[in-house]
């Protein structure tokens, strides 16, 4: 055997003594290995124990941060609910400035499209004065109708007052033209003015304040109407100078405003009839009645005239002012007007201040009044009497028909009717501004409530015993009183009533109006003043009726169709407008100022929760855009998907010093662009 082959058997011999030891490992190696896998799939059991642990660590913080935020929000409600709301302030004078304070704060965040404030505060930075406001916060509105503690300078000392409204307007001015001035654009130049007028609203408000608390029960059920229309003490919720009359002195405020139920008998003029400017398509069984016919009723028969003249009423005030006109004068001395005076039983002015009412007479009348109020000096346009006698006629043409057959149920929606007009020309045939009268169709009953949205929703003094308490302070409105009664009757929560309440409204007045826009092109500036709902018994929505002969937008698409009706219509009362002027005023008046401030004063007044009552908005909103009761409107629809609306700013307006009644429709109110609260529900 060679070498090479003894190696190789010796190593194979080796081999196969090392096979038993081999074997005996075996066991071991798996062992090993059992083990090594047993630990791994432990390891992995414990990682997934410990991510689970995380997540539901996680979990647990995330609810014990929401659990902190709602214990937060819930001390802020006990808080808020335990410091007492300064519109009831024993003092009418500091109730009247908070007021004020907030209505000029809510036209700031609105025309500035500021966002919710993360805590209890909203701070608002004014890069003009190199300061900043701290304005605490107690209810934040989806639709605008916030509700302000007092503001502060945010580094003011702890013991400085809170900002009253006269230093707050200044500021927020002055903000303004700053901003105005860095856009490019062209700063505002009306702050003095806005200063002034605000600090008239106050002492106004401080004065109705008082009186209503002396005397805050309606005297009786004689009147409903006319008791809804003295109700709006503390005027339009975004609006920085609501109450402001200048011109009226504290005795003439007492007896010319509705919020102290003033009342007085017409200043009758006689007019020459060469000077007469007249229309009227009043009608009584058929026969039609004149304007001077109607006048001279309502004065009475023992109003004695000179020959060959006709009565006029003007408002007291008015008689007053218009005696130091040149034209005016001129009349008078050449002997074609004379100044019979006071006469006649008392009339009573309604939520506009110039149109008057007297319980159980036929007629109301709308007269020129050259007093600043909100916006304009409220004096009547020629063009203004005529729109009205012609929208009387279009319905009367078979559109009224149309409507009430498309809108049928309960009372119905219906115009109040402007019919019949008189007024003063010149001998060479100008109009005499503010010589006119506008008589108006009264078609309300003592039984009847009808009530203004604005003065429905408008805290005021509220009688916390029966009928003639004296001496209350607590504000509430009849909104919340009908809603209390109705949760009471029904045992149902006051947010289930308040639901079926605003969805009731909807069909009962909103609707009406979307058809008269989307069938006959006529779109309604339908704010909450010029709304009347129509209340049953039990004080649920069962019908409506809108007023007021200036607030019409006749839309160009429907030029011919409404001039089939009646023939030159639009000739004289240049109502129509371009679609785009219609849709943007219409998506304002009735979709922001109407049905949003309603859903606004539902939440802030604690009555519902805005979210629920913008839900059932966007359900009526589809019914009304497609399907079998959809209208013919765009403005359903547009309110349903556009994320930012058209919005007019009251503020801004005030600050430029426009007249709303001067000048052409789309330039006479400032207009900003806000984000859609509807849109924004549906996310």
């Amino acid at each position: 055997m060679t070498a090479a082959a003894r190696g190789r058997a010796t190593r194979l011999g080796r081999l196969r003594a090392a096979g038993p030891a081999g074997a005996k490992r075996t066991p071991f190696v798996l062992l090993v290995v059992v083990l090594l896998g047993s630990g791994l799939i432990s390891l992995l059991l414990l990682n997934s124990a410990l991510n689970q642990g995380s997540f539901e660590l996680s979990r647990l913080q995330r609810k014990t941060t929401e659990f902190t935020d709602e214990q937060q929000a819930l001390q802020q409600e006990v808080d808020r609910l335990a410091a007492p709301d300064a519109l009831e302030h024993p003092d009418p004078g500091v109730a009247a400035d908070a007021a004020t304070v907030e209505g000029l704060l809510r036209c700031w965040v609105r025309e500035n499209d500021i966002a919710p404030p993360q805590g209890a505060a909203l701070h608002l930075p004014l890069a003009a004065s190199g300061t900043a406001l701290r304005v605490p916060l107690h209810y934040w509105s989806a639709t605008g109708w916030h509700r302000f503690g007092p503001p502060a300078l945010a580094h003011a000392p702890a013991d400085a007052p809170p900002l009253d409204a006269v230093t707050l307007a200044a500021l927020l001015a002055r903000e303004a033209a700053h901003r105005a001035g860095d856009a490019g654009g062209t700063p505002p130049r009306g702050s003095a003015e806005l200063v002034g007028r605000v600090a008239d609203s106050v002492r106004r408000t401080a004065d109705f304040l008082d009186v209503r608390r002396r005397g805050p029960a309606d005297p009786d059920g004689a009147d409903l109407f006319l008791y809804a229309e003295q109700s709006l003490l503390l005027g339009h919720p975004l609006h920085p100078t609501p109450k402001s009359r200048e011109g009226l002195s504290e005795a003439e405020s007492r007896r010319y405003s509705p919020e102290t139920r003033g009342s007085f008998p017409l200043h009758w003029l006689a007019v020459h009839r060469s000077l007469l400017a007249t229309d009227s398509a009043w009608t009584e069984r058929g026969r039609a009645v004149d304007a001077v016919t109607l006048a001279a009723r309502l004065a009475g028969p023992q109003l004695r005239l000179p020959p060959e003249t006709v009565p006029l009423p003007l408002h007291p005030w008015q008689a007053r002012d218009v005696r130091s006109r040149p034209a005016v004068a001129r009349l008078f001395e050449a002997g074609l007007l004379h100044d019979v005076g006071p006469f006649g039983e008392p009339w009573y002015p309604t939520s506009s201040l110039r149109t008057v009412h007297r319980p159980g007479a036929p007629a109301m009348l709308k007269l020129s009044l050259g007093l600043r109020i909100t916006n304009s000096r409220r004096e009547n346009l020629r063009k203004e009497l005529r729109r009205g006698v012609e929208v009387h006629r279009l319905l009367r043409s078979g559109l009224a028909d149309r409507w009430r057959a498309a809108c049928a149920g309960g009372l119905g929606f219906d115009i109040v009717r402007d019919p019949a007009w008189l007024a003063v020309d010149t001998p060479e045939g100008a109009p005499v501004v503010g010589l006119d009268a506008v008589v108006r169709h009264n078609p309300f009953g003592p039984g009847d409530d009808a009530v203004c949205v604005a003065g429905l929703t408008s805290p005021r003094p509220w009688p916390d015993g029966g009928a003639g308490t004296t001496g209350s302070r607590t504000m509430s409105s009849r909104l919340a009183a009908i809603v209390a009664r109705l949760a009471h009757r029904t045992g149902r929560p006051a947010g289930a009533v308040s639901a079926e309440w605003f969805l009731r409204y909807l069909e009962a007045v909103v609707r009406p109006v979307l058809w008269l826009d989307g069938e006959a092109g006529i779109a309604l500036e339908a704010h909450q003043q010029n709304t009347l709902v129509l209340l049953d018994r039990d004080g649920w929505p069962a019908g409506g009726r809108y007023r007021d002969n200036q607030g019409y937008y006749f839309r160009a698409s429907h030029r011919a169709e409404l001039d089939r009706r009646l023939p030159g219509i639009g000739t004289d009362s240049d109502t129509f407008v371009p679609d785009e002027v219609a849709d943007e005023r219409f998506a304002y008046y009735l979709g922001i100022n109407n049905v949003l401030g309603l859903v606004g004063a539902f939440g802030a007044q604690r009555l519902a929760d805005e979210r629920v009552l913008l839900a059932a908005l966007r359900r009526f909103l589809g019914t009304a855009a497609t399907g079998p009761a959809a209208t013919r409107s765009s403005l359903p629809a547009h309110l349903l998907e556009a994320p930012t609306l058209r919005c007019k700013a009251n503020l801004l307006t005030r600050l430029h010093g426009l007249d709303e009644l001067v000048g052409p429709v789309d330039t006479q109110s400032v207009y900003v662009t806000v984000a859609n609260p509807v849109a924004a529900s549906a996310g």
